[in-house]
């Protein structure tokens, strides 16, 4: 990657903090050490693969490696979704007749510009969260993979990202080059945000209704950095006319696999903030107990108050209680959403927290699918026995805990039974431990 790098998700400069503001954690010293220990994640065994020599990647006459590295990552190309602001390293690139396409998959993001030999890529370390590589080739013409020195973190470890090396989806105002109008308003977007400030920046393909949003357009005035014609760009079954479809691996920029990407982008992020957060309050303690003779397992009330912060953070986002609900049903313009919605696992009566909704929110069943990765079963133990803690409040205590009205006695009860069955050491060790 490269200084000030916006790899993936459309960064454009330092902004004053919006509601995601969080204070900044020293994640670069003990006890978190990032970017100084080594990571298991799929990029990083992918690397080591291509050293040893086993595995190559098939260099496509039109793609490069982009569909090898897909194939090996196991990421669908129906998650491709396609951004055209120049908010990248590469912007000399981009362009509204040559965006930027993105894929993904739970925990893994490639990012692949026309014309260019160099694969962006972002993964989720288990216990460092995101963690950001290139692939490009060696002297002698062969894909190698290369990790980011801290470059990335400039914008991808900022108080958009909840002060951890994280990930995050932009929406930009762009002028008909896809340059950043200076001046305009610009926005982090997650499953909370609201229709109409989403997607500035990006291209979308799929129906929702009279609900507008800020994607496939351009600012051309710039007398007015905030204006754009939203109904030019809504509701749109096919690209563009300025972008050729052939030079992609999908002709589809889809609406849910944006509404996918935005959700799991700030989980992520969140799941990196609570493990940090517990590991430095402990290493914390551990410092002080020392100092004082105290036992080792004593935990002062601040790390108490610290895990109860960012703890509930998490679990409001996990249950997605502050989700943007949608006046319309939406739909995409691949199979991205009838695949996504089959995956499980599954309960005894065959339901999924994959399984999507689109009539009135993202997810039928609210609880992110984020909850069987293994970013969530690294988390430190005393922050999975406050999520336990929470959920049996939240899903089994009978009343309307303050914050959680949203989630109806039927989503309670689903969510409950779901987890139950498919998250049963979870269930068992943490929601049910020590149940009156």
């Amino acid at each position: 990657m490269r200084p000030a790098s916006s790899a993936f998700f459309g960064l454009v400069g330092l902004l004053a903090c919006g509601p995601w503001g969080r204070a900044q954690l020293d994640f670069e010293g003990p006890p978190i050490n990032y970017g100084r220990v080594a990571t298991v994640d799929r990029v990083s065994e992918l690397g080591a693969r291509l050293v040893a020599g086993q595995r190559q990647l098939a260099e496509d006459p039109k793609f490069g490696w982009l569909p090898a590295v897909l194939d090996a990552l196991e990421i669908p190309v129906a998650s491709q979704t396609l951004v055209f602001s120049k908010t990248s390293f590469q912007l000399h690139k981009i362009s509204p007749g040559r965006p930027r396409a993105l894929y993904f998959n739970d925990d893994t993001y490639v990012g692949w510009v026309q014309g260019s030999d160099i694969i962006e890529l972002a993964t989720t370390d288990k216990e460092q969260g995101a963690v950001f590589y290139t692939i490009e080739p060696n002297a002698a013409g062969q894909p190698r993979v290369l990790r980011d020195q801290g470059q990335c973190l400039i914008c991808h470890g900022s108080s958009r990202t909840q002060g951890v090396p994280g990930y995050l989806v932009r929406s930009v105002y762009s002028t008909p080059t896809g340059r950043f109008v200076s001046g305009s308003p610009t926005y982090v977007t997650d499953h909370s945000s609201p229709f109409d400030k989403r997607w500035g920046g990006w291209y979308v393909t799929g129906q929702h209704g009279a609900m507008r949003h800020l994607g496939n357009v351009t600012c051309t005035d710039e007398s007015r950095p905030g204006w754009i014609d939203p109904e030019e760009g809504d509701n749109l079954t096919e690209l563009p006319s300025r972008v050729r479809a052939a030079s992609y691996l999908s002709a589809t920029s889809d609406l849910v696999a944006l509404m996918v990407l935005e959700h799991q982008t700030q989980m992520h992020n969140l799941m990196t903030r609570a493990s940090y957060e517990s590991r430095t309050a402990a290493f914390q303690d551990q410092g002080i107990n020392e100092a004082l003779g105290r036992g080792a397992d004593y935990e002062s009330e601040s790390t108490g108050r610290r895990i109860a912060s960012v703890g509930e953070k998490l679990v409001r986002y996990l249950l997605l209680v502050d989700e943007f609900e949608l006046s319309a049903p939406v739909s995409g313009t691949s199979d991205f959403a009838k695949t996504f919605s089959l995956r499980g696992p599954h309960d005894s009566r065959g339901r999924s927290l994959y399984q999507l909704d689109l009539q009135k929110r993202l997810l039928r069943h609210p609880c992110s699918y984020l909850i069987y990765s293994e970013q969530f079963e690294a988390l430190p133990n005393r922050i999975k026995k406050f999520i336990g803690q929470r959920l049996r409040t939240i899903l089994l205590g009978g009343v309307n805990d303050t914050g959680y009205q949203r989630l109806t006695p039927a989503d309670r009860k689903a969510v409950a039974e779901i987890l139950a069955e498919t998250k049963g050491e979870f269930w068992e060790t943490y929601v049910l431990a020590d149940a009156p």
